[in-house]
């Protein structure tokens, strides 16, 4: 079946509105045999007649009716349509899915979204909290657009952009005694650990270093952020380590005794995406503002 005219349905629409051909033919700036023309294709087209002469006025029958009103469901949906992707095109509108944990969205994300929301209000921002790992299967199963990870990730179905390396810091409660200038597993093996969930990368990562001194290990309190850990280490229930981004804030320096390890640990913060998925504008703009972040840091 050959694709509807728009033209002929709105010169039905406006033979009906208007009940003349001639005034229809004006209204649309056309002869009225042209006006004519139009309806009678589409009554050819349909096989059903579609409007009537009552005296000197023109009227839509049952089906005319009918149409007229499918007509106007296609002209707001075509101007809905236009104006979706007009703003997609000017960047104004979208949805981008984020995943992050928790201190990549506080002391990473939220910079970049201050100044992304200020230039495009219109973006729909939906961010999820969660681990590396739950990330890495949220992006498999598409229910989020992007993840803030810890690096390396070993998924090859995604792409990974590196945006910060940074050192873990050991902390421990203020007056701690007998507090060396650099922490070595051995040391911090003595202290009560408090450490992020299982799930966590940093914690895979603090263990491994930790190997060492194994064997000396006392028994651990879990929490699922390092923003959480640094508040029980600053009330003396333990010790942690920590990435040195969540000891930016003044009342951690005041309220914590900070160390650097030794041997050296650090973590890569990192952006990651499918390698399949296809980015739409606002998409773009997204991962455009978050790799420029990178750039400026």
């Amino acid at each position: 079946m050959r694709s509807l005219n728009l033209d002929q349905l709105q010169a039905l629409e406006t033979v009906v509105e208007r009940a003349s051909f001639t005034a229809a033919a004006r209204a649309l700036n056309l002869s009225q045999s042209a006006v004519s023309v139009q309806i009678k294709e589409l009554e050819k087209r349909f096989g059903v007649r579609l409007v009537e002469r009552l005296g000197k006025r023109a009227a839509p029958t049952t089906a005319g009716r009918e149409l007229i009103e499918h007509h106007r469901r296609i002209v707001a949906d075509v101007k809905l349509a236009s104006e979706a992707m007009k703003r997609h095109r000017d960047g104004s509108l979208g949805r981008v899915r984020i995943g992050a944990t928790t201190t990549a969205l506080n002391y990473y994300l939220v910079p970049v979204l201050r100044g992304m929301r200020r230039r495009y209000p219109n973006i729909e921002l939906s961010i999820t909290w969660d681990t590396t790992a739950g990330q890495m299967a949220r992006i498999v199963r598409d229910e989020i657009d992007f993840g803030l990870v810890n690096l390396p990730v070993r998924e090859r179905s995604v792409v990974a952009h590196p945006l910060r390396t940074e050192e873990l810091m050991a902390i421990f409660p203020l007056g701690t005694k007998n507090l060396p200038r650099v922490v070595t597993p051995e040391h911090l093996a003595q202290h009560t650990l408090i450490l992020e969930a299982a799930s966590a990368a940093i914690r895979a990562q603090v263990l491994d270093w930790l190997a060492p001194a194994a064997a000396h290990l006392r028994p651990t309190m879990q929490l699922d952020n390092s923003d959480s850990i640094s508040r029980m280490v600053a009330v003396g229930l333990g010790a942690s380590v920590v990435p040195e981004s969540v000891l930016e804030e003044d009342w951690r320096r005041k309220d914590l005794m900070v160390r650097p390890l030794r041997p050296r640990l650090e973590r890569t913060l990192g952006l990651i995406v499918h390698k399949d998925k296809v980015p739409d504008r606002a998409m773009r703009i997204f991962q455009d503002a978050v790799l420029g972040a990178r750039r400026r840091g």
